[in-house]
Parts: C-alpha cells; structure tokens; sequence
C-alpha cells in the first residue's frame, strides 16, 4: 500500500489517503476509498446530527433531562448517555 492522493467530490480539492487510513478502512471493513476530504465529511456529518428531530425524554436511571435522536416508546426505558455507557 501506499499513500494516494483523491479529489474531493465537494470542495474538489485534493486530499492524501494515507496508509494508515487505508488501513483503517479495511480494518473496518470498507471497501470504497473516501469521496470527501476530512473538512467535508465533518460538516457533512454535522448537518446530518443537526437535521436529527431530538425528543425530550427523563433518564430512566437517574432521571435527569436529557434528549434522544428517537421517538421513544413506553414500554422500553430510556437513558441518558452517560447512564447507557454504564
């Protein structure tokens, strides 16, 4: 392997694919090579989770306010994020 140098298909500029990206990719399975730079994934990413529609719901554990990115259901608890690492 080595590194490889791909145009982004957002802002067309031109970013390094690294070895140890590529590894990482197949080391989680991927098997396309990226189509945006780092800066374009981020806000990419960003405005999918700020287009989430966020539901209030109360920490079933330690019942402090929180919110989900689910509508959720009455039969199933739900909990905060640091309570559902726990």
């Amino acid at each position: 392997m080595q590194d490889k140098n791909i145009i982004c298909k957002e802002c067309q500029a031109e970013f390094v694919f690294s070895v140890q990206d590529q590894e990482f990719f197949k080391e989680k399975g991927y098997t396309n090579e990226p189509q945006r730079c780092r800066n374009c994934r981020s806000a990419k990413k960003q405005a999918v989770r700020a287009s989430r529609e966020m539901h209030d719901v109360v920490c079933a554990a330690c019942n402090k306010n929180c919110q989900v990115p689910f509508k959720p259901r009455s039969d199933k608890p739900v909990y905060c994020s640091d309570c559902f690492q726990k």
